[in-house]
């Protein structure tokens, strides 16, 4: 079956739903705190995905069991296991609705209180639970394969961010034991728990019996992502960083680039594909909790889940919040309740209905707005940024070019110059709130290719302090050229004798010039690795300048 027909999904379509909505979850939520990587965790990984191929075949055997589960197991049973797997979908909406939200917040920026970005989002997704299956189906066969390939090219680029002696450092230091890999094993279940959803919709997909192919193909082929991404982030990040990182894909995404630094932040696209997985995620939840509240003849489900789904992403007391309760409650509770309750139905429910049932579902509509922020030409695009210690305080120097002059459209009269405001502050809060109160330009740090340290800055110790600064803009790719000076601010003011900008210029020494050294250049990432593997500070290039003469010492 080729194509949807009769309110039903074919194989493909189903094969592209399961990796849409697999995909960001999964690559967001396992790496946390190296929990699945290292040599255990890639044990554990494989153990894992074996156990949920051979937990595929048991679960297309439901298939009938869960297409009434009060006829099945009666109705007392039935909604007991309704209500059990309907909580599960309440609160696996809810965690990553959180999590979407952390994101965009974070990574974007759009300046939207969480609780209205948690309202807006539940309302895309909510929409439509109680249409046709076919429009869901026809939605994962237009992007599944989009998504897939997008989030495979941006592991194929950060490949050659990968070090040798990184990946070595995972080998050696990396514990290799029974424990962890039953613990990373069972992480990686968790995370696929979401398949025991479907024997509640089986019904509705066409051609029955290549159902088991298809879920087990789609299995596979997360589970080959998964087990790269394990064998990427060591090599790109090393193994000492990788602690401090509660989500490391996301600073992944901040260092790719393609050759050439053509389409530069072009991480933002990955992260897009990334929050449309979510999204889909979000949907999918929302769609199987009304699909269940109507096989177990308990109503409609379409506003009370969708409140309860909101209430659950806003809470947070304390410890007790979504985001650290929802994956106790998967290890400890629904993981093993579900296999219970699986069992028992199949036991209960081995007579085959012929009638198929038709099934309502969600048809989640994807969100795709503009940035509603500062308008580019009221922006300001620093190429260069110089950190020093004066009085006591920081200061930071933006060096920006002048951008008519530089491309050309420059006007006749018009001088701008190469701005280069320097900014002194206790804090690099305060540096921030100085900035806004004093120019007439939004910052925008997105396009930062050079970053100057002062010696005042490295003999004080206090070099650290701006590597956590830098680590939070989350706009900072780790691309960055570092080096030191003399004196940062001075650097970063340095203009060519023919008004080429100091950031301009280190990037045509660095990238454009034949004779350039762009090996021998240190990057942020390395700096970081150096930082949260030895707490030191990596060799940095030096800036000499004399007068109107800069000179590069590697």
């Amino acid at each position: 079956m080729k194509f949807a027909e009769n309110n039903q999904i074919s194989q493909r379509q189903l094969y592209r739903q399961i990796v849409i909505a697999f995909i960001a979850p999964l690559i967001l939520c396992l790496f946390e705190n190296r929990k699945t990587l290292g040599l255990g965790g890639l044990a554990g990984t494989a153990a894992a995905l074996a156990a949920v191929l051979f937990y595929v075949i048991f679960l297309i055997r439901l298939r009938y069991a869960f297409a009434r589960p009060c006829k099945t197991a009666g109705v007392v049973l039935g909604r007991l296991a309704a209500l059990f797997f309907l909580i599960y979908c309440i609160l696996g909406a809810a965690f990553l609705l959180n999590l979407l939200v952390e994101i965009v917040a974070v990574s974007l920026g759009t300046g939207i209180g969480k609780k209205w970005l948690c309202l807006i989002t539940l309302l895309v997704c909510s929409l439509g639970t109680q249409k046709g299956i076919q429009r869901r189906g026809r939605m994962g066969e237009v992007s599944g394969g989009v998504v897939l390939a997008a989030v495979m090219l941006m592991l194929v680029l950060a490949v050659g961010q990968g070090k040798w002696e990184y990946f070595q450092e995972m080998v050696w230091n990396s514990s290799f034991s029974g424990r962890k890999i039953m613990e990373s094993g069972y992480d990686v279940i968790c995370a696929f728990s979401g398949l025991g959803l479907l024997p509640f919709a089986l019904d509705s997909v066409g051609n029955s019996k290549d159902t088991g192919k298809t879920v087990s193909f789609a299995v596979f082929t997360l589970g080959i992502l998964l087990i790269l991404t394990e064998l990427l982030l060591p090599s790109v990040f090393g193994w000492g960083r990788l602690k401090y990182e509660s989500c490391p894909i996301l600073p992944l995404l901040a260092g790719a680039e393609l050759p050439g630094n053509v389409l530069a932040r072009f991480d933002v696209l990955w992260m897009g594909f990334l929050l449309y997985s979510l999204l889909f995620s979000i949907g999918s939840f929302l769609h199987y909790g009304h699909l269940i509240v109507e096989k177990a003849d308990m109503g409609t489900g379409k506003l009370w889940i969708s409140t309860l789904v909101f209430a659950g992403a806003v809470w947070d007391i304390e410890r007790w919040g979504i985001r650290n309760s929802f994956p106790l409650y998967l290890k400890y509770i629904f993981v093993p309740g579900m296999l219970v309750l699986q069992i028992i139905f199949f036991m209960t429910g081995k007579k085959k209905w012929k009638k198929k049932l038709a099934v309502a579902c969600v048809s989640a509509l994807f969100l795709l707005a503009g940035c509603g922020g500062v308008e580019p030409e009221k922006r300001m695009y620093p190429l260069a940024l110089g950190a020093d210690i004066t009085e006591g305080k920081y200061l930071l120097t933006y060096g920006i070019p002048d951008l008519p002059k530089s491309t050309g459209q420059e006007k006749d009269g018009e001088d701008q110059g190469n701005a280069a405001p320097s900014i002194q502050g206790e804090t690099f809060r305060e540096i921030e709130n100085i900035y806004s109160r004093t120019q007439e330009k939004y910052l925008d740090m997105g396009h930062l290719e050079i970053l100057v340290l002062g010696e005042s800055l490295l003999d004080g110790g206090r070099w650290e302090q701006v590597l956590e600064y830098l680590k939070q803009e989350p706009t900072i790719g780790e691309n960055v050229y570092v080096f030191r000076c003399a004196a940062a601010s001075e650097a970063v003011a340095w203009v060519s004798p023919q008004d080429v900008s100091l950031g301009e210029y280190l990037l045509g020494l660095l990238e454009n010039n034949p004779n350039g050294s762009p090996g021998q250049a240190v990057t942020l990432r390395e700096v970081y690795h150096e930082f949260y593997e030895r707490g030191a500070l990596s060799e940095l290039p030096e800036l000499k300048i004399y007068g109107k003469e800069l000179e590069v010492k590697f």
